[in-house]
Order: C-alpha cells, then sequence, then structure tokens
C-alpha cells in the first residue's frame, strides 16, 4: 500500500501508526506543516522503514510561520521529499493571500535552486494561482497535486504542466471529485489519505485506509485491485526512482 499524503506527526500516538505502517510494509509520505517539525517528524522513523518526512510549510501556517523560512532552507538539501506546501483560498485564510503567494513563492525559487524536488502540494480553492506559480517555477520538481479539486479546465492544465495527483478514498465519493479522478492519467496517480484530517465513516483516516482509495481506483479504471495496486506501485517507481522510497 502507498500513503502518499499522510500526517504522521499529528496522531495522538505517532510511534504506533508508525510501527504500524513497518509492519504492513507500506510506502509512507509524512509530510510536515512547518519546518520546526520536521526534525522530530524524521526521528519518528527508523532505519529501513519506507517512510519519507517531506519538509512543509503549511500554507493554512504561512502567516503565522513564515519566519521559518530560513530554517526551511537550512533543512532542504536533507530531504528530496517538500510538503505540505501550497495556497489555500478557503475565506478565513484568503486574507492572508499575500504572505501564502510569498512563502509559496520563496519555496519553490529554493526548491528550484536546489535542484528540483518532489512536492505534495496544497490547492484548496486556489488551483489556477498554484499552477500559475509551478509554470512560472517549471525547474522545482515535480508537483504532486494533493486532494486536487479544481476545476476540469484547471485539470487539464495541470496535467499539461506535468503535474501528479495524490487520491484518497474522500476523493473517491462525490460523484464531481470521481469525475476529476476518472479524467487524471493513470501512470500519474498515487493514493493518499490525508490523515488524521480526512476522515473514514467519522474516525480519522489511517495510512492502511489508503487500500480503499486503491479499490475505488480500480473500479473507475476497470480493473482488478490487484491490478491497480501494481499499477501504482510502478508510479511510485517511476517517480521516485529505484533505490529510493519504492525499493
Amino acid at each position: 500500500m502507498i500513503d502518499f499524503h499522510a500526517h504522521l506527526d499529528l496522531y495522538p500516538d505517532p510511534a504506533s501508526v508508525v510501527r504500524e505502517v513497518v509492519e504492513r510494509g507500506m510506502y509512507v509520505l509524512s509530510v510536515t506543516t512547518t519546518p520546526s517539525a520536521w526534525k522530530g517528524t524524521s526521528a519518528l522513523v527508523g532505519p529501513g522503514a519506507r517512510i519519507r518526512t517531506a519538509l512543509g510549510l503549511h500554507p493554512q501556517l504561512a502567516h503565522l510561520r513564515s519566519g521559518e523560512l530560513p530554517l526551511f532552507d537550512e533543512y532542504l538539501n536533507e530531504s528530496m521529499y517538500v510538503g505540505e506546501i501550497g495556497l489555500d483560498g478557503a475565506p478565513d485564510y484568503k486574507r492572508y493571500w499575500q504572505t501564502q503567494v510569498a512563502v509559496f513563492d520563496h519555496i519553490l525559487k529554493a526548491c528550484q535552486s536546489a535542484g528540483g524536488r518532489i512536492m505534495s502540494i496544497h490547492s484548496r480553492r486556489a488551483s489556477a494561482a498554484v499552477l500559475d506559480h509551478l509554470e512560472g517555477n517549471s525547474e522545482a520538481g515535480t508537483p504532486i497535486l494533493h486532494w486536487f479539486s479544481g476545476s476540469k479546465r484547471e485539470l487539464e492544465r495541470a496535467v499539461a504542466l506535468g503535474c501528479w495527483f495524490s487520491v484518497g478514498p474522500a476523493m473517491l465519493v462525490a460523484e464531481k471529485s470521481r469525475g476529476l479522478v476518472r479524467d487524471m492519467p493513470t501512470e500519474r496517480v498515487l493514493t493518499e489519505t490525508d490523515g488524521p484530517f480526512a476522515q473514514i465513516d467519522g474516525v480519522a483516516a489511517k495510512p492502511w485506509d489508503a487500500h480503499r482509495a486503491t479499490e475505488g481506483l480500480a473500479e473507475l479504471w476497470g480493473m482488478s485491485i490487484s491490478d491497480a495496486d501494481r499499477l501504482l506501485h510502478a508510479n511510485l517507481r517511476r517517480l521516485v526512482g529505484t533505490g529510493s522510497m519504492a525499493s
């Protein structure tokens, strides 16, 4: 199983979640919301685990934590994965838009200067602006749009820009989001949960709930669950390369 966007450090008992992830042999991208959380979150992972910790600064925290950008720059050379980053256009955060944009732009330019990173990107109610910034920083790396909820036209633009997509169980419920997922290139899709923020049946999603996304994708793609699982793992290997997360 693959969970390419989970907040392991934000579970009530992160160590127990990490243990179960390791026992299940899962591949997990553990995203962070602030640069100051990266070291501690990285320390949750023991040697040999198929877990990578991404260095992030969440757009909803940009106005509170923009002062941590020097810390982001300091740690960037230690991580090939960056996230959660991006922009959020929801009413509660739109008032901090200029700070969000400044933070996102700084991070993309830093990634570009560092030779590119694999980036897990938040784009709630901000898809067009996120794509504008990705287009303006085309050497920043490989963008994976987490829980993409833009329009069909924005999806087409994202595909043309080379974006990937991480899809969780919650995206496979409503017909609008199912339609978006159906139009995503199958060779650029990975599964995620966004746990513990996303919920399944009223309970915080765990990384191993990613199997529900695999099952939902299999149905949309008209293939068996085992074939969908093989395709997703082939996608992961192609994204990160052999000898890395998917080895």
